[in-house]
C-alpha cells in the first residue's frame, strides 16, 4: 500500500506550532556554525543537534515528563514528527541519546546561545527602558534524606531530624551536591533546591536573560545586578529602570544599580530594620507606580514555566543541567508568546 499525501499535509495550516517551528528554523540555520563541531567524524552518524533541540522543545511545549514518553510520542505522533523533522519512514532514535549527549549539546552554552536569537527576534516588540527582575524556587531532584553530614558521622537513616540541626554548612546532598537547602519566605518549609531568576520586559513581559543559581539569601541580589549590567553593557548610555519586590531593597543593590545608570523601582520594605533604601526622589515619580503595577507580569512565566515547562520538580541533577534546562524553558515561553506579536509574514 502506498500514500501520497506527506506529513506536511496533515499538519493544519493554522496550527500554532507552525509559527514556532518557522522561527525555530530560522535560529538553527543561525546556528548552523555552532552545530558544525558537534558532529562526528568517525563512527556511527550523528543525529542532527538541529532534530534533538526541536525534540526538546516539544518536552517543554508539552509537559512530557520524560524523554521515554517523548520517545515514545515521536514514533507515532505525526505531529511531532513533523515538528522534529522525521519522515514516516525515520526511525526514532534510542533515549539514552539525550543523556550521551547532555554535555555535548544540551548545555548552557547551547542553551545561552539559542536563547540569545530567541530575544534577538523579539526585540522590535520588547523594551530597553523599562524591566522588572524576580527569583523562584526551584525544587531539586534529590530527597531529605540525601541530605547528610559532611564530617564523616552520620544522621542515621535520615528519617529521625526532628529537633537536630541540618545546616549547608555542615550537610550536603549525597545525590545532588549543588542543591541547598534554602526556603524562599518565612512560614515554608526548607528544601533542597536551586533558585531560577528572569529579567523581563515591561511592555509584553518577554523574557530578556534568564539563569539559575545555587540558593542562598544573596543569590536574588546577585543574580539581578548581573543581569542588569548585562543589559547595561548593550547600550551603556540609555537610562533604564528595574523593578522587583522587597527582597531587593538593601542598600548595596541599591547602589549598585544606580551605579548602571538605572533607576530601582523597587518596593519599600519599611518594616525592615533600618527603614527602606528607596525613598521620596524615587517614589515621587509617577515612573515608580507604573512599575510597581507592572512588576506582577513576572509571575507569568515563572507560573507558566512550572505548571508547563518542567521546572517545578526538575529530574536533573548539578546547577550546570539546571541553568541549561531554565535558559531553554525561558526559549520556549518567548517562542509561544512571539508569533502573536511580531508581525504576521506573507
Amino acid at each position: 500500500m502506498f500514500s501520497y499525501v506527506s506529513i506536511e499535509q496533515r499538519v493544519p495550516k493554522d496550527h500554532p506550532l507552525r509559527a514556532i517551528r518557522a522561527l525555530v528554523d530560522e535560529i538553527l540555520r543561525d546556528m548552523s556554525r555552532e552545530f558544525d563541531g558537534l558532529y562526528a567524524r568517525v563512527g556511527r552518524p550523528s543525529i542532527p543537534p538541529e532534530r534533538l533541540l526541536r525534540a526538546q522543545l516539544l518536552q517543554v511545549f508539552y509537559t512530557i515528563r520524560s524523554e521515554t514518553l517523548l520517545m515514545e510520542q515521536l514514533d507515532y505522533n505525526l505531529l511531532f514528527r513533523w515538528f522534529v523533522g522525521l519522515t514516516m519512514d525515520d526511525a526514532v532514535w534510542d533515549v539514552t541519546v539525550f543523556t550521551k549527549n547532555r554535555d555535548r549539546l544540551l548545555n548552557q552554552d547551547i542553551a545561552r546561545s539559542f536563547f540569545s536569537r530567541v530575544v534577538e527576534r523579539a526585540r522590535p516588540v520588547m523594551s530597553d527602558e523599562h524591566f522588572t527582575v524576580d527569583g523562584t524556587l526551584i525544587e531539586a531532584w534529590a530527597s531529605q534524606k540525601s541530605f547528610q553530614r559532611t564530617d564523616g558521622k552520620t544522621d542515621g537513616d535520615g528519617r529521625h531530624v526532628r529537633g537536630d540541626a541540618r545546616k549547608n554548612d555542615t550537610h550536603a546532598s549525597k545525590t545532588d551536591p549543588d542543591a541547598r537547602l534554602y526556603r524562599k519566605s518565612h512560614g515554608m518549609e526548607s528544601r533542597l533546591a536551586y533558585l531560577g531568576h528572569l529579567l523581563i520586559e515591561n511592555r509584553h513581559g518577554l523574557i530578556t536573560d534568564a539563569m539559575a543559581t545555587i540558593a542562598d539569601g544573596y543569590a536574588e541580589r546577585e543574580a539581578a545586578t548581573h543581569m542588569v549590567w548585562q543589559q547595561w553593557q548593550q547600550a551603556p548610555g540609555r537610562h533604564r529602570t528595574v523593578g522587583a519586590d522587597k527582597a531587593y531593597d538593601t542598600a548595596d543593590f541599591v547602589r549598585l544599580v544606580r551605579d548602571l545608570h538605572t533607576t530601582p523601582h523597587v518596593s519599600q520594605h519599611v518594616a525592615r530594620s533600618g527603614g527602606s533604601a528607596i525613598d521620596g526622589r524615587t517614589t515621587r515619580h509617577d515612573g515608580y507606580a507604573k512599575s510597581q503595577h507592572a512588576r506582577p507580569r513576572v509571575e507569568r512565566p515563572f507560573g507558566w514555566m512550572k505548571t508547563i515547562g518542567w521546572i517545578r520538580k526538575v529530574k536533573l541533577r548539578g546547577l550546570p543541567n539546571i541553568n541549561w534546562l531554565f535558559i531553554f524553558a525561558s526559549a520556549a515561553f518567548d517562542l509561544v508568546r512571539l508569533p502573536k506579536l511580531l508581525p504576521q509574514r506573507t
